[in-house]
C-alpha cells in the first residue's frame, strides 16, 4: 500500500532556546490577551522560582493571571472542571500552561470546556464539540508528550476509571516556549519516562504497513537514535544543555504531525497503556515502558520488514541469520535492556507494585473504544496475552 495522501498544517509558534522564558509576557499579551488562567503542576514551579519569574514577567506586560495549581500526572477531569469554571466566572481571555504534557493537556481541555456550561467530560465522550477554543500558550518544562505542538489532549476520569483522548484543530498552542534549561532540575525518573514517551510516539508512527515512506522513516530513525544517545547523557549530567535540547526538540518533532504525515500508525500501544494508567495508576511513560516491549514480542513476526529495519537502523543490531520467529524476542530484549540498564526504569507491572493486573477489565475497556481492525488486527485473546505478559 502506498503512502497516504495528507495535508500538513501546524500553526504552533515554537520559541526555542536558552532563556526564552523571558519572552512569556510579550507572547502572552500578543496571543492570549491580558486576562489569563495560569495552569501549573503541583509545586516544582514554585520551589524553583519559575512561577514567580513568569507572573512577574506577565505583570510587566500588563497581563493579569489567575492561578490553577495541582494538575497531576495523568491529569484529572476535576482540574479541568475547576479551571473552566474559573475562566467563565472571571471572563478570562486565554490559558497559559507551565509544565509538561499533563499540564498542557489540562490547559487545552479547559480552553475548550470554557465554552460549555455542562460537564467537560462530555468533550472526551465525544458528546459535544466546542464551537471554539480559547487561545493557549505553553512554557514547556518536560520533554515527553509533544503536546506543545499539537491539538491533542488526554484526560483521566478517576470516577469511571477511564483515560480518553480528544483533538481539536483550534487546540494547537498559539505559542510554546521551549527552554531546555527548564528541564535541568527534573527528577531522573521523569527524564527517563519522558524519553520513553518520545520513543513510543515515534514507534507508533514507524510500525506501519505502507511503502514509499523513506522520508518519514529517515526522520523517525534519526529521532529514535537521538533519544537513545541523549537520554543517558541527560541522566548522567542533569545540566547537559546539548542533551536536554536534543530531547526537547525530539519531543516536539515526534508528535507535531510531521513524521506521521502520509504514514499514520494505529496507536494501539497508547490505547493499551491508557488502561494501565486508568486502572492501576501508572505514570504514562512507565506504562509505555511496560506495554511496548510486550507488544513488540507479539507482533514482530507479522511486521517482519519493519522490525528488521528497526533493529538494524535504530539499534545497530544485526538481523542476519535471525528467523522470523526470533525477531520478536530480539526486539523485546533490545528495548528492555535499554530501558532497564540505561534509563534505570521498570519494564514490568510487578516493578511498579502491581501483582494482579485487571486483565479482563482492561481488554473489555479497550474493545469498547476500538475494534480489532483498529488495533492492528489484534483479537481479544492476543490483547489478553499482551496484558498478561507485562507482569
Amino acid at each position: 500500500m502506498p503512502m497516504k495522501d495528507f495535508i500538513f498544517h501546524n500553526p504552533a509558534r515554537l520559541v526555542f532556546g536558552r532563556g526564552k522564558t523571558r519572552d512569556v509576557g510579550e507572547l502572552t499579551s500578543a496571543h492570549l490577551g491580558e486576562k489569563v488562567l495560569l495552569v501549573l503542576g503541583r509545586q516544582s514551579a514554585k520551589k524553583n522560582g519559575l512561577s514567580a519569574l513568569i507572573t512577574n514577567n506577565l505583570a510587566h506586560h500588563g497581563v493579569v493571571a489567575e492561578e490553577l495549581w495541582g494538575v497531576a500526572p495523568n491529569p484529572s477531569i476535576q482540574s479541568v472542571r475547576e479551571g473552566a469554571l474559573t475562566v467563565r466566572e472571571k471572563g478570562l481571555t486565554g490559558v497559559l500552561a507551565v509544565g509538561g504534557g499533563s499540564v498542557i493537556d489540562c490547559a487545552k481541555a479547559i480552553a475548550a470546556a470554557a465554552w460549555h456550561d455542562g460537564d467537560p467530560w462530555e468533550l472526551f465522550e465525544k458528546k459535544i464539540k466546542p464551537p471554539n477554543v480559547l487561545p493557549i500558550g505553553c512554557v514547556l518544562t518536560l520533554a515527553a508528550t509533544g503536546s506543545e505542538a499539537n491539538g491533542n489532549s488526554v484526560i483521566s476520569n478517576p470516577a469511571t476509571e477511564q483515560k480518553l483522548a480528544w483533538y481539536h484543530p483550534d487546540a494547537y498552542p498559539a505559542f510554546s516556549i521551549l527552554d531546555p534549561e527548564l528541564t535541568f532540575t527534573l527528577p531522573p525518573e521523569q527524564t527517563a519516562y519522558g524519553a520513553v514517551d518520545i520513543l513510543s510516539h515515534v514507534y507508533e508512527q514507524f510500525f506501519h504497513d505502507l511503502q514509499g515512506t523513506d522520508i518519514q522513516d529517515g526522520m523517525a530513525i534519526t529521532l529514535m537514535r537521538s533519544v537513545i544517545e541523549n537520554a543517558p547523557l541527560a541522566l548522567a549530567r542533569t545540566d547537559d544543555y546539548n542533551a536536554r535540547a536534543s530531547l526537547m526538540w525530539a519531543s516536539t518533532l515526534a508528535l507535531n504531525g510531521l513524521i506521521g504525515a502520509g504514514a499514520v500508525g494505529d496507536w494501539t500501544c497508547h490505547m493499551l497503556e491508557h488502561e494501565l494508567s486508568a486502572k492501576h495508576g501508572l505514570a504514562h511513560g512507565a506504562g509505555l515502558a511496560v506495554i511496548f516491549p510486550s507488544w513488540m514480542r507479539h507482533v514482530a513476526a507479522r511486521k517482519e520488514k519493519r522490525f528488521r529495519l528497526f533493529l538494524e537502523r535504530v539499534w545497530d543490531v544485526s538481523t542476519q541469520g535471525v528467523t522470523t520467529e526470533q525477531l520478536g524476542p530480539l526486539a523485546y530484549d533490545t528495548v528492555v535492556q535499554f530501558y532497564r540498564h540505561r534509563l534505570s526504569i521498570g519494564v514490568s507491572m510487578k516493578e511498579y507494585g502491581v501483582d494482579n493486573p485487571r486483565v479482563e477489565d482492561m481488554v473489555n475497556s479497550v474493545l469498547t473504544y476500538r475494534t480489532e481492525a483498529n488495533l492492528g488486527g489484534l483479537n481479544r485473546d492476543e490483547l489478553k496475552k499482551i496484558f498478561q505478559d507485562v507482569m
